[in-house]
């Protein structure tokens, strides 16, 4: 089952290769006309219509689904507010931040908060869209969000992050609520982040234990699990196709994952305690190999790096098994032998030439733990390799708005769940979108198809029964 990954053209979060196709579905050109400037946004809604393609064309409610998909491309309502925030030198800076109230048909708006540099409003409207489908498949009353802002927090101080934070919540506060929208956590924004600005909002408001903010400490009001939901989620969904699809296990699997935040952690910790070999993580200078499958002490110190001390991988090589490869990825470095790949770091990591190569030598799935994590030509090569389990991020990473959901539901019962409760209701609930995958791809479709097609399903029939569509 060895497989050989081999060296591929860098793709830029922001610029993706061929990310439109202006020849397929017309009833979009009117989008494309207005929002050239949103590559990889007219990307997620592009492969999102490809692959529902065939509800267009139904013959009896074809029209309803195009005009409810159509419907669903404009956020409900886009936010956009500035930043002020003063460095360690008394400096001033100003950066800016948005939210992306996509669709509430299900439920309140609910998607993290991305600190980064390359956010702008395109990236949270690709986010945002895709998060509408994902909270739907998790059976969950949750409407889809997006927001954040092009803060760096990449060399910051603590007390940087802290004044940024409470700034960005002094105005995001006028907008969120436990019935309207509800944020959580994303690049750039874990539970230190999402701390500050719960302690900013308690202090504004003077409302306390309200579901408003999610991944929070179980100190005040927050899950267990919640940092580790979206990895383990990934997991246990590469499991139940693996098992079902394949009549395979992981143990024993050469894993490949991408990224080393806390997706690509918590997905590594899993697969080990499964039996996996993890052979590498990366950030966006390089990576870690380790050949012989990388061990809990080694995974151990890549979290202490990442959550403590903020530092790069490169650092780690003295303090690890692997050895660190500078400039590569999982997906560029020559000669990886994986049977399983799992991009955990960010959008259009694996393009055409990557997933061509990973085919050839026998890679057996692919599990999103990124948002959209492979290209447009990525993704047409998995499409025509139909025997290769490819579980898209709407499904594959859901576990994380998933666990959140819960937390709004334990906050709202006043109430507190054990870990243990908690990790089996978040298996139930991969195993209830894996069925729903399988139940909407029918005897001929793929799980991708059937992923998009149950999340799109509910919304749109939503969309009807409210009466804003028909």
């Amino acid at each position: 089952m060895a497989a050989t990954a081999t060296n591929t053209n860098t793709i830029t979060p922001n610029n993706p290769q061929s990310c439109t196709n202006p020849t397929k579905f017309d009833f979009l050109n009117d989008l494309r006309s207005k929002y050239p400037h949103q590559p990889v946004f007219l990307q997620a809604v592009e492969e999102m219509a490809l692959s529902i393609e065939p509800l267009f064309n139904d013959p009896v409610n074809g029209k309803f689904y195009k005009k409810a998909f159509l419907y669903l491309t404009e956020p409900e309502r886009t936010i956009s507010f500035h930043v002020p925030w003063m460095d360690d030198q008394g400096v001033q800076h100003v950066n800016r931040g948005w939210r992306v109230e996509f669709s509430s048909a299900l439920g309140p708006y609910k998607g993290g908060l991305r600190f980064h540099p390359t956010v702008d409003d395109g990236i949270l409207k690709f986010l945002g869209f895709e998060q509408i489908f994902k909270n739907s498949l998790t059976g969950l009353p949750l409407g889809g969000g997006k927001g954040g802002s092009d803060f760096d927090p990449k060399g910051k101080s603590e007390g940087e992050i802290r004044r940024f934070c409470e700034s960005f919540m002094t105005e995001l506060c006028r907008y969120i609520d436990a019935s309207t929208d509800v944020p959580a956590g994303d690049i750039g924004v874990g539970g230190r982040e999402i701390g500050y600005m719960y302690g900013t909002y308690k202090r504004l408001a003077n409302k306390h234990g309200e579901g408003v903010l999610t991944g929070k400490s179980p100190l005040f009001g927050g899950i267990h699990l919640r940092p580790e939901a979206t990895g383990f989620g990934a997991v246990y969904m590469a499991q139940h196709a693996i098992e079902d699809k394949l009549k395979e296990s992981l143990a024993g699997a050469r894993c490949a994952v991408s990224g080393s935040g806390n997706v690509a952690q918590y997905a590594s910790k899993m697969l080990i305690q499964l039996g996996a070999k993890v052979v590498c993580v990366s950030d966006s200078n390089g990576m870690l190999l380790f050949e012989d499958g990388m061990t809990s002490a080694d995974l151990e110190q890549i979290i202490v790096a990442k959550t403590v001390e903020r530092a790069r991988l490169s650092t780690l090589e003295a303090r690890v098994s692997g050895k660190y490869v500078p400039n590569h990825s999982p997906w560029t470095l020559p000669d990886l032998n994986v049977h399983f790949a799992f991009p955990c770091a960010t959008q259009n990591e694996i393009d055409g030439k990557a997933a061509s190569r990973l085919i050839q030598n026998g890679v057996m799935g692919v599990f999103e733990g990124a948002n959209l994590p492979v290209t447009t030509e990525g993704q047409e090569v998995l499409r025509a390799n139909r025997d290769i389990l490819y579980i898209p991020g709407k499904a594959a990473n859901a576990g994380g708005v998933g666990v959140s959901g819960l937390e709004m539901s334990q906050n709202a019962s006043r109430t507190y769940w054990k870990r243990e409760k908690v990790d089996v209701m978040l298996k139930d609930m991969m195993a209830g979108i894996y069925q729903q995958m399988k139940d909407n791809a029918g005897e001929d479709g793929t799980l991708e198809e059937g992923c998009n097609r149950a999340g799109f399903l509910k919304v749109a029939h939503a969309l009807k029964e409210l009466g804003w569509v028909y």
